[in-house]
């Protein structure tokens, strides 16, 4: 009798049994990241913690840089569903709100993410080398796109912002290329603008984040809404 398709499909013990190996050696990993920074992360390290042999550990991961890809993977996967997830609720038709909603998930995942954050947005790994145009670059991509597009709805009042004179050449090539090919309609000076907004809603949370503002601000969550709420007023939305 052949299955019927509109059924799930329910994994095996064995396929359970080894994405929760799966899970255990990226959480493991992480922690790693966390205690000694991003160099700290070792297969062996994790296989002895795990009383596993090398041997054993490398048919999950052959190499660290495949571990360190699919931790980078999981985790751009999981920040761009928190973003475009909260900018999505708000009407397409309230730029500001968006643009709160994106802010406010930014410094929600990270808090709930540190080292996540940190493996995202930190230093580089020493020693690795992400492979190109793969699933992080993809979704990085589509990160990029909507923060732009969001910038762009706000742009006939926020165009004082930035040089009319902005050209593509100001901006990184690649940059460009995923710009042009994504929202043909936007332009340089639009593009240079949403990095500008970008760096403003990360600049706090990687402070948060590192710890340098808790020493000088008792309320962290009110400083970045206000920063927020300026840079939304800055944009000449409300």
């Amino acid at each position: 009798m052949s299955r019927d398709e509109s059924e799930p499909v329910v994994p095996s013990r064995r396929e359970r049994l080894r994405a929760e190996t799966s899970r255990e050696i990226k959480a493991i990993a992480l922690r790693q990241l966390a205690d000694g920074g991003p160099g700290a992360i070792s297969l062996r390290g994790i296989a002895r913690e795990m009383r596993m042999t090398p041997r054993a550990i490398y048919s999950y991961f052959p190499t660290r840089d495949d571990l360190i890809t699919a931790l980078i993977s999981g985790i751009a996967d999981s920040l761009a569903e928190a973003l475009t997830g909260a900018g999505r609720a708000v009407p397409a038709s309230d730029p500001a709100g968006r643009l709160m909603a994106w802010g406010g998930a930014l410094r929600e995942w990270a808090l709930a993410h540190p080292e996540s954050f940190r493996l995202f947005y930190g230093h580089p790994v020493p020693g690795y080398q992400p492979p190109e145009d793969g699933p992080v670059e993809m979704t990085a991509r589509r990160v990029c796109r909507d923060l732009t597009g969001l910038v762009a709805a706000a742009w006939p009042k926020a165009r004082h912002l930035q040089p009319e004179d902005t050209d593509w050449s100001d901006l990184h090539p690649d940059y460009v290329a995923k710009i042009r090919a994504d929202l043909p309609e936007v332009p340089p000076a639009a593009a240079a603008l949403a990095l500008r907004v970008w760096g403003r809603m990360h600049g706090l949370v990687a402070l948060e984040i590192d710890g340098h503002i808790h020493p000088v601000a008792a309320n962290p969550a009110a400083l970045h809404r206000a920063e927020m709420l300026d840079l939304v007023r800055s944009l000449g939305l409300t």
